[in-house]
């Protein structure tokens, strides 16, 4: 058992969630009993928070390894994991968003997530698979697909309800019809990304923000280097002895956003807990802050599209940089 306890917030649904979460998302994934391994191990080093969803094909290995922990006595009821899933973009509609998530449940082994989130704000054509997805998307009906989200948690399948790589156009337009507020916007945030707009505006309207791709996602093919290759990380790595990818997740926590930290390095899943007894200074902070060129690392053009309803990167991202 460790001894690491990871701080947490109070979502605006009342449900506390830890700051720190692993991810579930890698390609190829491991075969599913190495996962839930890797999974179980990140529970003994103190991972309270998982996330995972429907796309990444991780919900069973990691339903096991919540099963696993709660026989071995590592966590003392499902209370204590807090466990993030997504709707995946074929299922955004209406009426299948409640089927999607049962069936999630039924993968994770679950009775409640506690968390559940909108993947993207698209809609693509049932079976569509990979990632050319010409020709196969579809009008995406925000309104409808949130209180088909509102009724999973009016049903308690799920405690909180989300979105994730939602702009700020997005979000004020759901706001404005929504009965249960979104909880949490996951997005790409990162020392090389900083989403100061957006998370200005998730601020001022009480939406948690969670960082996916906390690293820059520096193995992925759509990744990029920007923040492991920081010079400016570098230097302030090396002089508070500490790893670039500590500092960079430090900073990220230091924003007060959930940081989402994803290896399956034993080492470096205890690494990237080991952010919590000590701080950036003003004077890191500051050069994060001024040094470090702003990039998105995850365009995601594969949504654009002349039929589609982002015709340009700026109407899929609300312009917001």
């Amino acid at each position: 058992m460790s001894d690491v306890v990871v701080p947490e917030v109070v979502l605006s649904s009342g449900t506390r969630m830890p700051l720190i979460g692993m991810g579930g998302a890698t390609t190829p994934l491991p075969p599913p009993d190495v996962l839930t391994s890797i999974f179980l191990d990140a529970i003994e080093f103190g991972y309270h928070h998982f996330d995972t969803a429907a796309y990444y094909g991780s919900e069973e290995a990691l339903g096991r390894a919540v099963a696993e922990a709660l026989d071995q006595g590592l966590v003392k009821s499902r209370g204590d994991i807090f466990i993030t899933t997504k709707l995946w973009c074929t299922d955004a509609h209406p009426d299948l968003v409640l089927p999607a998530l049962k069936k999630s449940l039924q993968r994770l082994g679950l009775e409640y997530v506690d968390l559940y989130l909108i993947h993207w704000p698209v809609r693509l054509k049932e079976g569509t698979e990979g990632f050319d997805f010409k020709g196969k998307i579809l009008p995406f009906d925000a309104k409808g697909t949130w209180e088909a989200m509102e009724e999973c948690s009016k049903l308690g399948l799920a405690k909180s309800i989300g979105v994730s790589n939602f702009g700020t156009k997005k979000l004020s337009q759901l706001l404005s019809h929504a009965t249960i507020p979104p909880a949490v916007n996951q997005v790409e945030m990162n020392a090389a990304w900083r989403q100061e707009k957006l998370r200005g505006y998730c601020r001022e309207k009480g939406i948690q923000v969670s960082a996916w791709s906390p690293l820059g996602a520096n193995g992925a093919a759509w990744g990029s280097l920007a923040v492991v290759d920081s010079p400016v990380l570098k230097e302030i790595a090396i002089a508070k002895g500490k790893s670039v990818a500590q500092v960079a997740l430090r900073w990220v926590y230091e924003q007060g956003a959930c940081v989402i930290a994803k290896s399956f390095n034993k080492e470096r899943m205890k690494e990237n807990l080991q952010i919590l007894e000590w701080g950036l200074s003003q004077e890191d902070s500051d050069k994060i802050k001024l040094q470090i060129p702003q990039r998105r690392g995850c365009p995601s053009d594969m949504f654009i599209s002349e039929e589609g309803p982002y015709k340009s990167l700026d109407e899929l991202w609300d312009g917001d940089a």
